[in-house]
């Protein structure tokens, strides 16, 4: 019998405010964590002592801010269970999520990975959707799953996840040799570091498990930085997925076509983006892109509608 170990990761930033609710949300679950590792990427507030409070429970490693891709990385390098799992710092696990993956693996050791659903949430506690429900490959899983708690995802359905992925960070469990093999989170990048991973992730995958209840808590936040300055964030979301093309030449056609369907949409909200500032050249631009490298309707779609935008004075 394949009994898994799990070592969650959280990285931090920062989140005295925030880190002791996620880990009292690890330490409660009904299939323990093998073990927690914090990695303190640079706080200068008091997250050391939050976390300090919990004493042996919780191993913490404090390093110079390097970016919350770095931290995730050092967390799996001195991780000794035989799977991953990640949560935010603001972020929280419900009491079955490792307990779920878990008792999967133990019936099935060819899963390649496992997600699942999670809730977002505002700061007061009010449900805003549940994650799988507002995209395409959640709401076909949840039809597939026809009100069971588990379905696969096939290498055949991949495509459509990749391009518009449910679950997050927090609700996915890999193994950590696979982890490493792939090298872990992209360092340097401030936004979409966890879609990069992703989509390698499927590029090597088959069988995925997916749990159709939420697993724990996505909170959102009004005054984030890819709300604040959606611009920025859009920028470098195209900037963490361009790369990818290259990596990804000899990838499953689905995967391939998946993650183009993403990098064109990530270009076109960019478009979308500088139209919202009156940057019409360069929102053409942003989608002139797409055409070129993969001349189709829909980027001639994506050309049209923006430049309209541009000609108008109005996005959509």
């Amino acid at each position: 019998m394949n009994e898994p170990t799990f070592s969650v990761i959280i990285a931090v930033f920062n989140g005295a405010e925030t880190i002791g609710t996620a880990l009292k949300s690890v330490i409660g679950q009904t299939w323990p964590a093998h073990e927690i590792i914090v990695v303190d990427d640079g706080s200068t507030d008091g997250t050391g002592q939050v976390v300090a409070a919990f004493g042996s429970r919780v191993r913490y490693l404090y390093q110079a801010n390097t970016g919350v891709s770095a931290a995730r990385n050092a967390g799996a390098s001195l991780a000794t269970g035989t799977w991953l799992a990640f949560l935010d710092a603001d972020d929280w696990y419900y009491p079955e999520r490792l307990r779920w993956h878990a008792e999967w693996i133990r019936r099935d050791a060819n899963l390649d990975f496992l997600t699942g659903d999670y809730e977002y949430r505002r700061p007061d506690g009010s449900l805003i959707s549940r994650s799988m429900e507002i995209t395409e490959a959640g709401t076909a899983l949840l039809r597939k799953a026809n009100g069971a708690r588990e379905a696969i995802m096939e290498l055949s359905e991949m495509g459509s996840f990749v391009e518009n992925h449910f679950g997050d960070t927090h609700t996915l469990s890999v193994p950590r040799r696979a982890f490493l093999g792939l090298g872990g989170y992209p360092p340097g990048r401030a936004v979409c570091e966890d879609v990069n991973f992703l989509i390698r992730l499927c590029a090597r995958s088959r069988r995925a498990g997916v749990i159709c209840e939420p697993m724990g808590v996505y909170l959102i936040h009004p005054k984030s930085a890819t709300r604040t300055d959606p611009l920025r964030a859009q920028r470098l979301t195209v900037e963490a997925l361009r790369p990818l093309r290259a990596e990804l030449a000899n990838a499953p056609a689905v995967v391939r076509q998946g993650y183009r369907g993403r990098l064109r949409r990530a270009r076109l909200n960019l478009a979308y983006a500088l139209l919202r500032q009156r940057k019409g050249v360069r929102a053409v631009g942003a989608v002139l892109a797409s055409l070129l490298e993969d001349p189709g309707v829909s980027a001639v779609r994506d050309i049209v509608s923006v430049a309209l935008g541009a000609l108008h004075g109005t996005v959509r």
